[in-house]
C-alpha cells in the first residue's frame, strides 16, 4: 500500500486558516467527515483524547494527529498545509507547517503503526518538506508524494 493509495484529493488543504491546534483538527477533519460519513465531532473528539496523551506534533514543524475509530471501515489519510504555522505543542515548542491527519479502523493497529512510520521518514527529508511548503495546489502535493512514495 502507498500513501496516495490512501490520500483523497479532497482532503489535501494546502492553506489552513486554522490558527490553534483544536481548529487545525476542526478544519482537516471536515473532508475526512464528508469521505467517511462520521460526523465531524466524532472525529475530532476521537483526535482530542489522543492529544491529551501527549501532542503529536513531533517538531521541526510536523503534526501527525491520528487515531482509532470503531465505526470506520477503512484507513483514512489528510493532509494540511498552515503557511503561518500554529502553534501545535509541539515537542520543540515551534510552529506547525505540515500536518497528516491519520484515522484508522479500530483493529488496524500494524497499518497505523506502517502507516505512520512510513510518514515520519519521508518527512525527515528536509528537500522533501521544502517541497510541500512550496505547493500552491492540491496537485501539487500529490505529485511531491508520488515522488516519493512507496509501499509501507
Amino acid at each position: 500500500m502507498k500513501i496516495l493509495d490512501v490520500l483523497d484529493k479532497k482532503s489535501i488543504l494546502v492553506d489552513l486558516a486554522a490558527t490553534d491546534k483544536k481548529s487545525v483538527l476542526n478544519e482537516m477533519v471536515l473532508p475526512v467527515s464528508e469521505l467517511t460519513g462520521i460526523r465531524r465531532e466524532q472525529l475530532v473528539q476521537v483526535l482530542m483524547d489522543r492529544e491529551r496523551l501527549g501532542s503529536t506534533g513531533i517538531g521541526n514543524g510536523i503534526g501527525i494527529p491520528h487515531g482509532k475509530l470503531k465505526d470506520l471501515e477503512s484507513l483514512v489519510l489528510g493532509f494540511g498545509l498552515s503557511r503561518d504555522g500554529v502553534d501545535f505543542e509541539s515537542m520543540d515548542g515551534r510552529p506547525t507547517h505540515i500536518f497528516f491527519l491519520l484515522m484508522t479502523p479500530e483493529n488496524s493497529t500494524e497499518l497505523h503503526l506502517k502507516l505512520l512510520a512510513r510518514i515520519s521518514r519521508l518527512l525527515k527529508d528536509e528537500s522533501f518538506k521544502t517541497r510541500l511548503m512550496a505547493a500552491d495546489s492540491a496537485n501539487d502535493i500529490i505529485s511531491i508524494i508520488e515522488s516519493e512514495d512507496e509501499d509501507f
